[in-house]
């Protein structure tokens, strides 16, 4: 990136190493398998056979948004840790060849970086997670790279006051929008502790699950939970519900929107959250209204499910216009509620 030019989106977020280890179909069950919460089910103190594994370097929540919009034609950067290892090291270039700025990843000496293993059965995973204990450090970003968005979502449970840092460069920047895609941690932080974050937050995104958390209402009432995240202080709510396709509201009105079409059966599922949530800022960033951000979303999760790892299918600009002008005629949001 030419540091003369501002960056469009700073994603913000921990980086990590994903080891995938595919599972044999007749090694491991599934337990429960219509629940929110099914079992991977092996058995216990014996060796397990694996069919192979594939390591992937340089993703993550946040990560894999900035790949995202790097395809999709913005100036991404990444704010991340990584420790002076071979696995940072390889960090660096995947990201750097995927066009994504790493001039604000910090190595943190005599530590190492973020490795998962992802334990892979069907067309979906487990993910075995371990967040390093970084010293997190809000970055000093020069007055000409201020950032037009910040894109914030996992982060390590050492790192909550990072949180303060961003909204005091927003409350310093009051032109940057902040999109939030919670991560595990900042979920079980709760909505007290990050309130003035929620108070500045422009977009906000979560799955079906993790909205009914955050609020604390298990209705399965998409509207009313929409209603509930904007008091939180978000202008914009997006919630994604897996097969029943995803909502958004821009505090005024709430509207639907299917999925896109598969090709055929998903290979697997990874990063198809992150892909949603980045595709639709990337479209608000691109000068696009909601109801267009809502017809982009959909469209990278159904190609990143073909393929391995959660930044294989991230479609450039152009393919993903072209699939969109291809898209069924009923390829559309609706406007289901007001707020």
């Amino acid at each position: 990136m030419n540091r003369e030019h501002k960056i469009d989106i700073l994603s913000v977020g921990d980086v990590v190493t994903d080891a995938f280890i595919k599972l044999l179909p007749h090694e491991a069950s599934i337990k429960n398998p219509g629940s929110h919460h099914p079992l991977l089910c092996m058995t216990y103190g014996t060796k397990i056979p694996f069919e192979n594994s594939t390591v992937i370097d340089g993703v993550g929540n946040s990560p894999n948004a900035a790949v995202c919009f790097a395809k999709l034609g913005l100036n991404s950067a990444l704010y991340s840790n990584i420790g002076d290892d071979k696995v940072g090291e390889n960090m660096l270039v995947a990201l750097t060849t995927q066009g994504v700025s790493v001039e604000f990843v910090k190595k943190h000496h005599s530590m190492a970086s973020n490795y998962h293993y992802v334990l892979w059965y069907g067309a979906d995973r487990t993910i075995l997670i371990k967040h390093e204990p970084y010293e997190y450090t809000w970055p000093k970003i020069p007055k000409q790279n201020t950032p037009r968005w910040i894109y914030l979502s996992s982060i390590g449970e050492k790192a909550g006051h990072i949180h303060t840092d961003i909204v005091e460069y927003l409350n310093g920047n009051p032109e940057v929008k902040l999109a939030f895609q919670p991560g595990t941690f900042q979920i079980r932080m709760g909505t007290e502790k990050l309130k003035n974050l929620y108070a500045k937050t422009e977009l906000f995104a979560s799955n079906l699950e993790e909205a009914q958390i955050i609020t604390g209402n298990n209705s399965s009432n998409v509207v009313s939970l929409i209603k509930e995240l904007h008091k939180l202080g978000p202008k914009i709510v997006v919630v994604t519900d897996g097969p029943n396709g995803s909502y958004a509201s821009d505090g005024a009105n709430v509207y639907s929107m299917r999925n896109y079409p598969d090709p055929k059966k998903p290979y697997d599922r990874t990063g198809c959250g992150d892909a949603y949530t980045s595709t639709f800022v990337a479209a608000l960033a691109s000068g696009h209204d909601i109801k267009t951000a809502l017809m982009w979303a959909p469209i990278n999760p159904m190609s990143v499910a073909q393929k391995l790892g959660a930044q294989a299918g991230l479609l450039p600009k152009a393919s993903l216009i072209n699939l969109l002008e291809h898209a069924p005629h009923n390829y559309k949001p609706k406007e289901i509620a007001k707020i």
